[in-house]
């Protein structure tokens, strides 16, 4: 039963992600093309992302399970160190460059689009890079 829900939730994540236009990589670009053509419609999406989530975090935070009874787990650092910024302007570069994010690629992925799928093997390969760099670095700290 728990994985219809997981289902079900995904579906609905994505359905949200196509009406919302965050599958656009035009409309995305748009959003993102401050001193150009503006398209601030996706401001209201986010807008409406962080209220879903302030709300969301502040209920989690006091549970232990999550609503399917399994472990949550919530991030434990607070800080902001090199390795977050880092990621973040990456994050945003790929997302600027592309127009697509995780989440919506995903969505567009499945749905046929030829350039989510350049753009999810590229995060892929992005993120078998990353994780070959980190076992990398780790034997040279405990070396």
């Amino acid at each position: 039963m728990s994985r219809f829900i997981e289902f079900l939730v995904g579906l609905i994540f994505g359905v949200g992600l196509i009406l919302s236009g965050m599958t656009n990589p035009a409309k995305v670009i748009g959003f993102l093309d401050l001193f150009g053509q503006w398209d601030p419609s996706l401001a209201f999406v986010m807008g409406g992302a962080i209220l879903v989530g302030l709300f969301a975090f502040a209920i989690a935070k006091k549970r232990t399970t999550n609503f399917l009874g399994g472990a949550m787990q919530l991030p434990k650092s607070t800080q902001i160190d090199k390795r977050l910024v880092i990621g973040s302007l990456v994050f945003g570069a790929g997302w600027g460059l592309a127009g697509f994010c995780p989440g919506p690629a995903l969505v567009s992925l499945a749905s046929g689009y030829e350039k989510a799928a350049l753009f999810v093997v590229a995060m892929l390969l992005g993120m078998l890079l990353f994780e070959r760099l980190e076992k990398i670095a780790k034997r040279k700290k405990s070396a």
